[in-house]
């Protein structure tokens, strides 16, 4: 398994790690998957035997649910990987049960701290933009963590890229930690943050963790043009839960399958592929309900595609260029070269 360094940190992550939103059940996550201790030990076990060193949750999956199976699964083995996980989310019912207020978040890192079943923190991530509360007060909390040895290393999940600018000027400015990595939503069918998001990485030294690579499923293979959508799946209960041109994505699964027929892969694998090669990745989080599915994903990282391969899938996903980038690349291209 390939180490790629965390952004411009010296922390030195696996190119493919292992999300736990599958851990747990209950609610709303009911829908990604049940996984209990037994199973998450055999799961992250798996992880460890390949390579794999970092783990990612958050507080609000399955409330707290999946950083205690984590904990536990991870048992003695806990000095050989790293943690990340994550606050920003409803916890209770409480008014300050919510948000990034330096009361919220230290409760939140204390909180996460017990049911994980350890003394420190290896990535702690604010999980989305609180507009309610001043960033200074944010990374005040944060920096506060990191110096009392809870937390290691801070990042940031679901910004703007104004909003991650804003935030590296502040910890710059006041001498506060810097987000390190911010933790985004990309895919074959999802590029949008290749206009602000990962040009900011490459300037500021911001490593990318993907969430979510095969697009909720949509990348996995079984949704087919012309053919009926399969029940029990994630998008068959929660509706299309993020926009989505279907045309456009069937034509990139024709793609993926003509790829992985001629390399004797699987389609999720090709898709896994292609964002190890984008810039600035960190590491591409991937989930499984079982271990099939992770021993598959995982393939993703013993062969590469070839330039021409590359091509084909940047061509069949492309996104349309919109102001004022378009502007740049018709007439500042080579003064610009990060918006290509």
């Amino acid at each position: 398994m390939e180490m790629r360094l965390l952004g411009k940190s010296g922390l030195k992550v696996s190119a493919l790690s292992f999300g736990t939103m599958t851990f747990g059940g209950g609610d709303f996550f009911e829908h990604m998957g049940a996984t209990q201790v037994d199973e998450a030990r055999r799961l992250i076990d798996v992880c460890i035997d390949v390579g794999v060193n970092l783990f990612d949750t958050a507080d609000v999956y399955s409330q707290g649910k999946s950083e205690v199976i984590l904990g536990q699964a991870i048992g003695k083995q806990r000095d050989n990987v790293l943690i990340a996980t994550k606050a920003f989310a409803r916890m209770g019912d409480g008014a300050n049960d919510v948000e990034l207020s330096r009361h919220h978040l230290i409760r939140a890192c204390e909180a996460s701290l017990r049911r994980l079943g350890t003394d420190y923190i290896d990535l702690y991530q604010v999980h989305g933009f609180d507009a309610l509360t001043p960033l200074e007060e944010t990374l005040r909390a944060l920096d506060d963590l990191v110096r009392s040895g809870k937390v290691r290393y801070i990042g940031c999940s679901n910004y703007s890229g104004w909003h991650l600018m804003k935030a590296l000027c502040i910890s710059d400015r006041k001498g506060l930690e810097r987000y390190v990595s911010q933790q985004v939503y990309y895919s074959l069918v999802a590029r949008e943050l290749e206009y602000e998001l990962i040009p900011l990485g490459l300037d500021q030294g911001v490593g990318i963790l993907v969430w979510s690579p095969l697009a909720f499923g949509f990348l996995a293979g079984k949704y087919r043009r012309g053919q009926p959508e399969p029940e029990e799946t994630r998008r068959a209960k929660l509706g299309d839960v993020w926009t989505l041109d279907l045309e456009k994505g069937y034509d990139i699964v024709d793609t993926l399958d003509e790829i992985a027929r001629d390399r004797n892969v699987t389609i999720p694998q090709v898709a896994l592929n292609w964002l190890l090669h984008q810039p600035e990745i960190s590491s591409v989080i991937i989930g499984a309900r079982n271990e099939q599915q992770l021993q598959d994903n995982l393939g993703a990282a013993t062969w590469e595609l070839t330039p021409d391969e590359v091509k084909r899938l940047n061509q069949v996903s492309a996104v349309p260029p919109i102001y004022p980038y378009w502007h740049q690349r018709r007439y500042g291209i080579e003064r610009n070269p990060l918006i290509q």
